[in-house]
């Protein structure tokens, strides 16, 4: 499904949204009233040009429409790599986008993120699972990093890793993977402009609620430990 299906799906009732390269931003209507739409494109590899000017426009939209919710599409195949970008700290841009991400909650945008096609490491990781709350479509393919990769980093087996992947979503790339772990609150089976009106005023009805990962990845037997852990550190 390309990009202006998607959007016209998801803003049915008029958008403004401007596509230059692999980047998206511009404004659209809701049910809820007016939304920033910023996001990323054809499997977009996230390099520091990309990072600045989704940065950018967030900070654009703190200061010129307060409280304004922010909705992030997610296509990206990940961080740029390459020793250029290495070089000049492509972990600081996209330290900086997550953090730009963060000022927007902290000043009271709501957000959520909606993976449109592939979520992949520190390019999903620096907006699309900064938001509030994180969906995908069903078609969208989300991993961190595929097993022959992991094999090589932690030195364990590939097929070792395939046989935990299939009882242990920690180790299994995948969209419902990720809702078990509870990184993402819902999957969605085409992009629709309810699905997105429901989750947009949920979000609004209670802005600033505490985040429920931790709590949906146990109750999903994603994650079994982490908020059990958290609650032990916070309560030394």
């Amino acid at each position: 499904m390309n990009l202006p299906t998607i959007l016209d799906a998801l803003f049915p009732t008029g958008h403004q949204i401007s596509i230059n390269g692999h980047v998206l931003a511009g404004t659209a209507n809701t049910a809820s009233g007016s939304v920033a739409v910023l996001g990323t494109t054809d499997a977009a590899a996230i390099d520091h040009e990309i990072a600045l000017f989704l940065a950018q426009h967030i900070l654009a939209t703190i200061q010129a429409h307060p409280r304004r919710p922010v909705i992030f599409l997610v296509d990206t195949q990940g961080q740029a790599l390459s020793r250029a970008e290495e070089l000049l700290c492509l972990n600081g841009s996209l330290a900086h986008l997550a953090a730009c991400v963060d000022l927007a909650r902290r000043l009271g945008h709501v957000s959520l993120s909606l993976v449109t096609g592939e979520a992949v490491s520190g390019g999903y990781l620096s907006f699309g699972l900064m938001a509030d709350r994180a969906y995908a479509l069903a078609s969208a393919q989300v991993r961190v990093m595929d097993l022959k990769a992991m094999a090589r980093v932690t030195k364990i087996d590939h097929a070792k890793l395939q046989e935990l992947a299939v009882s242990a979503p920690t180790f299994a790339p995948g969209a419902d993977n990720y809702q078990r772990m509870g990184a993402i609150e819902e999957i969605w089976p085409t992009p629709s402009a309810s699905l997105l009106d429901s989750a947009l005023a949920a979000l609004l009805k209670a802005p600033g609620s505490s985040d429920r990962r931790m709590q949906a990845a146990q109750d999903r037997t994603g994650r079994l430990e982490a908020a059990r852990i958290v609650d032990q550190i916070l309560a030394a």
